[in-house]
């Protein structure tokens, strides 16, 4: 039921909420129907590790998936959305099996599917053709079926890591993320890996490593790594100036006037280019765990979340802190597992902190909704009685008034942001451009 409930949400009028395809869409849409006519990219590279766009290279897999969709409903909303909302529906069953899996309770899992499934942030992202939805089932999954084997003598390893080494040709932040948590997973839980069976162990390494092979190359050597170099706070074109602007208001406070003033050695220690990039990352660290991103204002690209809505319901912030304090002080809870909830956290936040306006972008910090969402799951379950109708009361609440915004409001607010207009501008013109040399 929560999954047909989280499908219904997705696919009502997924046509025509969001407004129309933007720029990226239909880019993946054209990519889609030059493979399954060509086997090419619309560049002319044949069946790509990484596809050539005409601005940037993008990731592979997400594009991939999308060919059949493409053929069935052409180059559409529906043909360019719909993985989204599959892996979207999927990433919900998936968060539902690793929490059982980890906590062995059915209601906890379910509680955290259920709010998952009617969480903003995941909604957003889980109607568009964004790469990320895919991001989280391969991440989700990965992770349930680790730990399935370290139950099962490591009978579901190899798909687990296949999963996991896979997630850098979904979306680039898993470029940075997922080799930090592949250590992360082989030295927490180095003493259960090594009682599994060798076959499996040796049979999930040689999976793996192909798969990984496969992943690197593509990162490394195919047009993989162009993105960060773009977007990277360490590639930032101002750093020079803001330096120098920096360094020049020293000199004035000092009172020296003219041009070609030399900084001083603690003009050069304070502001450099290294402590320029050290306040961005910092900024975009405590922006990302601001009430404003979370709770309040959310992601201020209208593509990624609704003027006036955060990230999370507001109602969820007190859940969120409740879901904290009682979770990493409860003596009952495995360490390992209370670890691997603050890597998530952690991991989650880094890889966008060292972009350019990372500290609020939505799409690279996704990554933490899962961690994040199982707090508040934590906290709901540890309501008293009383509490559980009231904060649910308030839920329904929210959620309504989200679905009237989403539906009603939102298509014409946003609809610039979606390049709303090209499409049926460009088909009139194309009814009468055969009567004019020039249009």
């Amino acid at each position: 039921m929560i999954l047909l409930v989280a499908s219904i949400l997705r696919l009502y009028q997924l046509s025509s909420v969001p407004a129309s395809l933007f720029g990226d869409e239909m880019d993946l849409g054209y990519h889609a129907y030059s493979m399954l006519k060509t086997g090419r990219d619309y560049q002319g590279n044949f069946i790509p590790f990484n596809f050539h766009s005409l601005a940037e290279w993008r990731t592979p897999l997400y594009l991939y998936s999308a060919v059949p969709t493409v053929a069935i409903f052409g180059i559409a909303p529906m043909g360019v959305r719909l993985p989204a909302v599959i892996y979207g529906v999927l990433s919900i069953l998936g968060f539902y099996l690793l929490i059982k899996q980890l906590f062995k309770s059915r209601d906890l899992g379910l509680i955290s599917a259920i709010l998952l499934a009617i969480n903003p942030w995941h909604l957003q992202y889980s109607r568009a053709g964004f790469e990320v939805t895919m991001l989280l089932t391969f991440l989700l999954f990965g992770l349930y079926f680790f730990f399935v084997s370290l139950e099962e003598k490591g009978k579901y390893l190899w798909l687990s890591g296949s999963l996991l080494v896979l997630t850098p040709m979904v979306y680039s932040t898993a470029k940075l993320f997922t080799p930090f948590l592949l250590l992360f997973l082989l030295i927490t839980y180095r003493k259960e890996l090594l009682t599994l069976q060798k076959r499996n162990i040796v049979n999930s390494i040689l999976i793996t490593l192909f798969f990984g092979l496969v992943t690197s190359y593509s990162v490394l050597f195919s047009g993989g790594s162009q993105r960060f170099n773009y977007i990277s706070v360490f590639s930032d074109p101002t750093t020079e100036s803001e330096v120098g602007t920096a360094r020049l208001n020293d000199a004035r406070a000092r009172g020296e006037t003219g041009t070609g003033l030399n900084p001083t050695i603690l003009d050069r220690v304070i502001h450099n280019k290294f402590t320029y990039w050290g306040q961005k990352i910092e900024n975009n660290l405590i922006q990302t765990i601001s009430t404003d991103f979370m709770f309040v204002s959310g992601d201020p690209n209208p593509r990624h979340s609704m003027d006036g809505y955060g990230m999370f319901y507001k109602i969820d912030l007190a859940l969120l802190i409740i879901g904290l304090v009682l979770y990493f002080s409860s003596k009952d809870q495995k360490l390992t597992t209370k670890m691997l909830f603050v890597f998530l956290i952690l991991a989650g936040i880094v890889p966008s902190a060292l972009t350019r306006d990372g500290g609020n972008h939505s799409t690279r910090l996704i990554l933490i909704l899962p961690p994040l969402m199982f707090l508040i799951s934590y906290g709901f379950v540890k309501l008293h009685k009383y509490f559980k109708f009231t904060y649910l009361a308030f839920l329904v609440l929210a959620f309504g008034f989200y679905l009237h915004s989403y539906y009603v409001h939102y298509p014409s607010d946003s609809e610039r942001w979606w390049h709303y207009g090209w499409i049926p501008a460009v088909s009139e013109i194309k009814k009468i451009d055969k009567d004019y040399s020039k249009v």
